[in-house]
């Protein structure tokens, strides 16, 4: 099994709404690390939308919101990830349309293309990319592991209950420390 760790919303203005003081972004970081030592490649997703907002439907409440106050324009301010955790030269990047890292974007493209069937998933909400990426990756048979630590959610309780409730069902749950333990060579 190829594996690839997918690092998913960390941009800036989704940092500075939920980031809780925990030490997210340097636990993202460290799973990071751990994968680039272990030779697994890095995926980042980004949510990005047009201007003028031609994807987003008035059925879509989560969407339409996000356009209504003018959020995550494609090259506005706030979209760019989070420096902390930013991409490498040459690391891939995919931007999204829609909840899931998978909708409206060439990621399945990109993973089947280097023979990834198995992703280790962070990201920013847990509530949406997160759960929209597990439920998407499950249907279209990709293993998964999901950082329970790497993930962060506005409200805790709900992220409490998906990585300790519904998660399990699909994905292996683990926190970043002991993901890093797994992979590391000796």
């Amino acid at each position: 099994m190829s594996s690839a760790l997918l690092v998913m919303d960390v941009q800036q203005a989704i940092v500075d709404l939920a980031d809780d003081g925990s030490g997210y972004l340097s636990r993202v970081r460290s799973a990071i690390d751990g994968a680039r030592a272990a030779d697994l490649p890095v995926i980042y997703v980004v949510i990005a939308l047009r201007p003028g907002f031609p994807e987003v439907g008035t059925r879509n409440k989560p969407l339409a919101a996000i356009a209504q106050a003018g959020l995550f324009v494609e090259g506005a301010p706030g979209t760019e990830i989070h420096p902390e955790v930013a991409p490498r030269p040459g690391d891939v990047v995919v931007t999204k349309r829609r909840a899931s890292a998978f909708s409206g974007s060439d990621l399945d493209v990109v993973l089947r293309a280097r023979g990834i069937d198995r992703l280790v998933l962070t990201g920013i909400a847990t509530s949406a990319v997160v759960l929209s990426t597990v439920c998407q990756a499950n249907d279209l048979d990709f293993g998964l592991t999901v950082l329970s630590d790497g993930c962060l959610d506005l409200d805790p309780e709900v992220h409490r209950v998906l990585v300790e409730r519904l998660f399990p069902q699909w994905a292996d749950v683990v926190t970043v420390d002991e993901w890093c333990r797994t992979i590391a060579r000796p």
